[in-house]
């Protein structure tokens, strides 16, 4: 499923909003006081119209229909299904390899809405409601799209393209627990010195921080995260792949519409 004008526009609105989002604590005042337990809120307000905007956008772009929605909503409940699984388990959480098979296989678009909204089904399945909620389905729609994104999704098939999925949910892996180490480490206090947030600070030394956070915190749970997530890839992608595009080929996604007349030659 190709990216439009109308799906492009709306993706990069909504990842425009949420790098700031993630991202303003670091060049806030030390004393502006805010938490992202504020604004976050705010953020998940704005999210779900953004992320009906993306699905909208998709479908006007590519001529989907409601096939593609319900695809969309099996597969967000699924992903919702076996996040809790392993979640909280050192990191391994098997919703990954899912997230990035049906993101190459359903398009960055797609891919967007299908992880930001099986992280909030998986929220409300568990009982995960809370600031960092908005936050993680930005964070896994953006590891959906990514996977849109790859190149040669007409014509790369078999290992090549195997190798490549599990090479993406790797970083993939690692790249989410960074990007949500971002959403609370400004505001946990009482931290040793060489990896805490200093309001006022330069950027410069602060990301050096935030680095040394990151190495010191929470590689030992993204490391089995991507670990797992490769793991599944090889082992099932190539099943689940064939089942994904046997499964929008009988939906007919990019089927042209026709009326004949049936009284016609």
């Amino acid at each position: 499923m190709r990216l439009g004008p109308r799906s492009v526009a709306a993706l990069a609105l909504v990842s425009a909003i949420g790098v700031a989002a993630f991202g303003w604590p670091l060049l806030a005042a030390s004393s502006s006081g805010l938490a992202h337990s504020k604004d976050a809120p705010w953020l998940f307000a704005a999210l779900l119209p953004l992320l009906l905007a993306v699905a909208v956008a998709t479908i006007a772009d590519s001529g989907l229909d409601a096939k593609a929605v319900a695809m969309l909503g099996v597969l967000a409940a699924t992903g919702a299904a076996l996040r809790p699984l392993g979640a909280g388990t050192a990191g391994i959480e098997p919703m990954f390899f899912l997230m990035v098979l049906s993101g190459r296989v359903l398009g960055p678009g797609f891919g967007f809405v299908l992880g930001s909204l099986s992280m909030f089904a998986s929220a409300l399945l568990t009982g995960g409601v809370g600031p960092w909620m908005p936050f993680q389905m930005l964070a896994m729609g953006w590891v959906a799209m990514g996977a849109g994104l790859l190149p040669g999704p007409d014509r790369l098939r078999g290992r090549g393209e195997l190798a490549m999925l599990a090479a993406y949910g790797a970083v993939a892996s690692v790249g989410y627990g960074t990007v949500m180490n971002l959403q609370g480490w400004p505001y946990i206090g009482s931290l040793v010195s060489g990896v805490s947030f200093v309001p006022g600070d330069p950027l410069a030394d602060n990301l050096g921080r935030f680095v040394a956070y990151c190495l010191a915190t929470s590689l030992g749970w993204d490391l089995p995260r991507a670990l797992v997530t490769v793991l599944a890839t090889l082992a099932l992608g190539p099943t689940l792949l064939k089942a994904l595009r046997r499964a929008t080929r009988r939906a007919a996604f990019d089927a042209p519409v026709a009326f004949h007349d049936p009284h016609g030659p």
